[in-house]
């Protein structure tokens, strides 16, 4: 699949008893009022509805809504580099700021670049606690499309963190990877390609706001019935939807660290739980 096929999808982080990587559909954000630019905003252009990020070989660069979430949804249309992306990343992630400390909770979608006719790999990431070390990846079949390609269940009662202690801010970044994100970094980006971009727009937020004045959090964003996502529906995926996930894994997962037995002399609790 080339490149440019796929540079265009939409995607969204899910999360309520369960943390699920779904493509949905898109609404329009007013971007002044919801996002601020945390890193080199002078390779930032903001356009309308849209944010365009820029990657040279002097710096990426990012976003983050200024507000801080802890369950909901968050959605976004993202055109991808086009042509030769070899080395590059472009993320759409949540997570609680850097400022507050090393003990951190993350989501993530990072969308590894390749060479002109070689697909982009999906990979997602989850941390908790600050431990992260959770891929997986898959190569991308869609335009646009409802299909869920990630599930992480709660497992708490079995002894498994789960990121809903700690509120998380939104974030859209680009930047250079070639060390790892190509091939296992065997290719390295061209950067006779520069500037590279990567196009955010058509946001939605869909989420628990905590104010910082917030003590408890899980009383503001937790109680039960209270949100659209409380709801049966919404607790596990459905047969259909799970049998879409499973074709997903079957055709498309080419990497997932619960099988990762040489990386993992004990696999995580939550791939043998």
């Amino acid at each position: 699949m080339a490149s440019n096929i796929c540079s265009r999808l939409e995607i969204a982080i899910f999360m309520v008893g369960f943390v699920c990587a779904n493509l949905v559909l898109p609404m329009c954000g007013n971007i002044s009022e919801v996002f601020e630019y945390n890193w080199a905003p002078n390779h930032i252009i903001s356009q309308g509805d849209q944010i365009k990020l820029t990657l040279d070989n002097v710096s990426g660069c990012g976003f983050e809504s200024k507000k801080k979430y802890l369950f909901g949804q968050a959605s976004v249309q993202i055109k991808l580099i086009e042509g030769d992306s070899a080395g590059t990343v472009t993320a759409f992630y949540v997570r609680l700021m850097a400022s507050d400390g090393p003990v951190h909770d993350e989501l993530d979608f990072e969308f590894l670049g390749n060479v002109s006719g070689e697909p982009y790999l999906a990979q997602t990431n989850i941390y908790v606690n600050g431990t992260g070390n959770r891929e997986q990846r898959h190569t991308l079949w869609f335009l646009v499309d409802g299909i869920p390609i990630r599930v992480f269940t709660n497992k708490e009662d079995k002894g498994v963190l789960f990121p809903r202690q700690q509120a998380m801010s939104i974030r859209g970044s680009v930047w250079n990877a070639d060390d790892w994100a190509t091939q296992g970094g065997k290719v390295k980006t061209n950067w006779t390609n520069a500037p590279f971009f990567s196009t955010f727009r058509s946001f939605i937020i869909d989420a628990c706001e905590l104010l910082p004045e917030t003590n408890d959090i899980m009383a503001e964003c937790g109680k039960l019935g209270r949100f659209w996502w409380d709801k049966p529906a919404f607790v596990v995926l459905n047969r259909h939807r799970s049998h879409q996930l499973k074709w997903v894994h079957r055709k498309h997962l080419v990497y997932d660290y619960c099988k990762d037995k040489a990386r993992f002399t004990e696999l995580p609790r939550e791939c043998i739980s």
